[in-house]
């Protein structure tokens, strides 16, 4: 189960950073589940099949390792090019992390989100940026805005220049 709230941002904060990751991901054209392959590259690099269930705060998610090369067959798929991202995770006071992604950048779409995760809805609904001293940083909450995920970003950057299908 993933329960995770979400910010737009811009820039990256001043906080104790704990490590930046680089990562690729795209996503196989599936309304339910979700369907996503991710690269994620720090100290050594993983190759991650996930599906994810519907939802805004709280949502299923299986992570599925697999190799490098079905990462590559699965891209070829795709057939689109991949999500670019720079992650950058913060250590906050109250012992949770703050992941802050740049997303493709350079490229016009270019944007940067935040995310914390949570152990339960309770503590997700609870947990308050200004008692991080974050109430200037993680001012636009998008969590339960639908269209705010990355699928969505996705759909809206990749699949949108996709061909119409000829006879079916």
């Amino acid at each position: 189960m993933e329960i995770e709230r979400k910010w737009m941002v811009s820039g990256w904060p001043a906080l104790p950073l704990l490590y930046t990751e680089y990562q690729e991901q795209g996503y196989v054209h599936s309304d339910a589940p979700i369907v996503r392959i991710r690269m994620e590259s720090r100290q050594t690099t993983q190759y991650v099949l996930c599906f994810k269930s519907a939802g805004l705060l709280t949502r299923e998610e299986i992570e599925i390792n697999i190799s490098r090369e079905e990462f590559d067959r699965l891209s070829g798929l795709i057939g689109l090019p991949l999500i670019r991202k720079t992650r950058r995770v913060y250590q906050l006071h109250d012992g949770l992390k703050l992941e802050v992604n740049m997303v493709d950048e350079g490229l016009p779409t270019q944007f940067m989100y935040a995310e914390v995760e949570y152990q339960d809805e309770a503590q997700a609904r609870a947990w308050r940026p200004e008692d991080n001293g974050l109430d200037d940083y993680l001012t636009d909450d998008v969590t339960e805005k639908p269209g705010q995920s990355m699928s969505a970003y996705w759909a809206r950057t990749r699949l949108t220049s996709l061909p119409p299908l000829q006879g079916l």
